[in-house]
């Protein structure tokens, strides 16, 4: 484990490093308990500047509890035709090799709540509790298109089409064209800078392994406690796909966000205080 230290503006000062396997890690709070945030994609960095003072405020109910959270990204430099399956048995290898072989509590936040889905599938003895937040069995097929599109415009340096992408979870549907074609540039240098550390294959990669994610055969063997939180206009997975995955999961307990689409369940302040009621339970 290699570690940089770096105090944020904040309560609880952060540290940054990356695992012996390649996973780069911002972790923060000095708990008995540990909780692992799994984020989003396709792409993934470490939050910095006023983005990491956001996380460490998002975070903060869970460190009041007792934990000490950690953030990590995907491995770094993966191989082509690397599997969402692969990046679960990534993590379940950083918390052996790192975090004492066992931690209290995954939330996998969208892409990392498909990868939270084989986590605990495939390495139950690896995690207590698992919340799983705007994520399913399956991505919709507008979902790939879009999330295929960004990182394709992002790997090529295409403004124009990963700001169009960035468009489509923001204004859907074609809404407001006119403001969509002046915006759109600008978001699009926006992504492009923003995954600038994540090497570019690697995108291309999990967007590919998004667009073949199929989780459905798996979640039967799962057996740990598992919480579901879904909004009920999330494009990305659709209320029928959420239902058949809550169905499919032992025991799983299902809490819809009601109006919300995916990015707002995702940011949504209910979301600290529903997982740490989940995981407090007996």
């Amino acid at each position: 484990m290699i570690e940089d230290p770096s105090p944020a503006a904040n309560t609880y000062p952060a540290r940054r490093g990356q695992f012996r396997n390649g996973m780069e890690y911002l972790t923060w709070g000095n708990g008995a308990k540990t909780a692992l945030f799994l984020q989003g994609g396709p792409g993934s960095e470490l939050p910095a500047g006023m983005l990491l003072r956001l996380f460490q405020r998002r975070f903060r109910p869970y460190v009041a509890a007792g934990f000490a959270v950690w953030v990590l990204t995907r491995r770094r430099h993966m191989r082509a035709g690397h599997s969402v399956a692969d990046m679960a048995d990534d993590v379940a290898q950083a918390i052996t090799d790192e975090l004492g072989g066992r931690v209290d509590l995954v939330v996998g936040e969208s892409y990392g709540g498909m990868i939270a889905q084989y986590l605990a599938a495939r390495h139950p003895g690896r995690v207590a509790y698992t919340a799983i937040v705007a994520a399913a069995a399956e991505v919709s097929a507008w979902g790939k298109q879009v999330d295929s599109q960004m990182a394709q415009g992002v790997v090529d340096g295409d403004a124009a089409a990963a700001g169009g992408a960035i468009l489509e979870y923001l204004l859907p549907r074609d809404r407001l064209g006119v403001l969509r074609r002046l915006l759109r540039p600008g978001l699009g240098r926006l992504m492009i800078a923003r995954y600038k550390t994540v090497p570019r294959d690697d995108l291309l990669i999990e967007s590919r392994a998004e667009v073949a994610f199929d989780s459905r055969a798996v979640l039967p063997s799962i057996r740990g406690p598992v919480l579901l939180i879904c909004g009920d206009r999330d494009q990305f997975f659709t209320r029928d796909v959420v239902e058949e995955t809550a169905a499919l999961i032992r025991g799983c307990s299902l809490i819809w966000y009601a109006g919300k689409g995916h990015m707002k369940t995702a940011a949504s302040g209910r979301v600290a205080s529903d997982v740490l009621a989940f995981a407090a339970r007996d």
